[in-house]
């Protein structure tokens, strides 16, 4: 199983990145499929999403920044594993941590403080997204306590 989810991290941001590209060239087929399934886990907002060619990317500036990210966190996790220093309690922390970026875009944006850009979006979002993952494939493996 986690090597499925190092796969996943990897593989959904290429499929991602593909379906644009296909967008591109010529709309609908195989990419409309991957735009309706992201359509499920994200809001897709024009303006609030990255525009490259012509053509909105399938998945909103902070998703972007999620999807982007994780690999380095499913990396990191497996590397993690290896060396069994993280417990529970530091990958929620960092976790929490991490999600403190976006959360202030969140509490910027949601009452108009301030106009927020995709770009800002996807940045804050890096931390989170890495984290998720390492979060996620440490659970999966089950937390170990660090030794020594």
């Amino acid at each position: 199983m986690i090597k499925a989810l190092v796969v996943a991290a990897f593989v959904w941001p290429a499929v991602l990145t593909g379906a644009w590209a296909h967008e591109v060239k010529s709309p609908g087929g195989w990419s409309a499929v991957v735009y309706l399934a992201a359509s499920r886990i994200c809001h897709q907002r024009p303006e609030r999403s990255f525009h490259s060619a012509g053509v909105q990317w399938p998945v909103c500036g902070r998703c972007s920044g999620l999807y982007a990210s994780a690999p380095f966190g499913a990396v990191a996790a497996v590397w993690a594993l290896r060396r069994r220093r993280w417990t529970r309690m530091a990958g929620l922390t960092t976790l929490a941590i991490a999600a403190m970026p976006t959360v202030l875009t969140l509490a910027i944006e949601w009452p108009n403080l301030a106009p927020m850009t995709s770009v800002l979006r996807a940045l804050s979002a890096l931390p989170l997204g890495a984290m998720l993952a390492f979060v996620l494939i440490h659970g999966v493996a089950g937390w170990r306590e660090p030794i020594g």
